[in-house]
């Protein structure tokens, strides 16, 4: 009897059930409305920025086509959290197949991983242009803003393969009940049955090297460029550059903020509900907020977005 009843235990589960967020029907609603609404502004604004930028040619340069692509990552890694998530605060059920689970972790460890490079990769691109002007056209030509992008996203896909692979060969026979919102490596990591110390020291490790080796990027590009800007006679210039950098400051302290609480300090989220919190702010809000910082503080996306309306209502 116990020797068929380790058989089962020893099964991979063929489903997840999603836990979400604690709370009875009135508080499943209102979190549907908010999920909902900041979904359809992150949703909004992304395509909005797409649009701009790829209609708009006074925007045709390499620091708007990274603008661009981070628009398109945005858009799509929180498309592959929050549908799942608005459909599970109106289900009972929550269920998640396997091989669901597996793909949604997958894009979303390439998407975001791919966000981090794509931000160091603009903080690179702004050290050019104002520290290195005469050079710039050449440095940044498109063959080279290309491959950058292309790079971002290959660092994405081999960290999401690793990550993927690691956790989703453990043996989950605990439990299939996930106590977040999206399959994610920490409460994926709970329902192992097997020792899962090199999995927490893979990921600590990847996603530290990679939070570590892009925020120096941010930090050394932006430690030149304050130095650059503070030696310039002209104010105006000086305006308009801190204050282009500094949307793109805003941007990264968000972003890196909140992913290296998450996965780069152990023991720096005390619960899971704290962690759901956590990853409601860099799933939904800063996908949302990332369109207003770059086009709110911005003058050349405010007068594309003029020079567009006035077409629009011409014809």
């Amino acid at each position: 009897m116990s020797s068929h009843r380790n058989e089962n235990l020893s099964v991979m589960p063929l489903q997840f059930m999603l836990e979400g967020f604690e709370g009875g029907p009135q508080t499943q609603a209102l979190l549907f409305a908010l999920f909902l609404a900041l979904y359809v502004v992150a949703i909004l604004g992304n395509l909005t920025m797409i649009m701009v930028i790829t209609l708009d040619t006074h925007l045709h340069s390499p620091m708007y086509f990274f603008l661009k692509n981070l628009s398109f990552v945005d858009f799509c890694y929180s498309s592959v959290i929050a549908p799942k998530a608005l459909v599970n605060f109106l289900s009972s059920s929550k269920v998640i197949t396997f091989e669901g689970c597996a793909t949604q972790f997958f894009f979303f460890s390439l998407l975001v991983t791919t966000e981090g490079f794509l931000l160091a990769v603009m903080a690179y691109d702004r050290f050019l242009a104002i520290c290195s002007p005469l050079r710039y056209p050449i440095s940044m030509c498109p063959l080279v803003c290309a491959r950058l992008v292309l790079g971002s996203y290959c660092g994405g896909c081999l960290n999401s393969i690793l990550q993927t692979s690691f956790t989703f060969s453990l043996p989950f026979c605990s439990s299939n009940l996930i106590d977040h919102f999206f399959c994610d490596v920490p409460p994926l990591l709970k329902l192992a049955c097997a020792d899962t110390t090199i999995n927490e020291l893979v990921m600590f490790a990847i996603c530290g090297l990679i939070i570590v080796g892009t925020t120096l990027v941010v930090l050394t590009s932006y430690g030149y460029i304050t130095g650059t800007i503070l030696r310039m006679h002209s104010g105006g210039g000086r305006h308009k550059l801190f204050s282009t950098c500094g949307s793109h400051m805003t941007a990264v302290s968000l972003f890196y903020g909140t992913v290296f609480v998450m996965y780069a300090q152990p023991g720096a989220v005390e619960s899971m509900e704290q962690g759901k919190v956590v990853s409601v702010f860099y799933t939904l809000v800063i996908p949302m907020l990332n369109p207003l910082i770059y086009s709110l503080r911005n003058k050349d996306v405010k007068d594309a977005l003029q020079r567009l309306g006035k077409k629009h209502t011409a014809t």
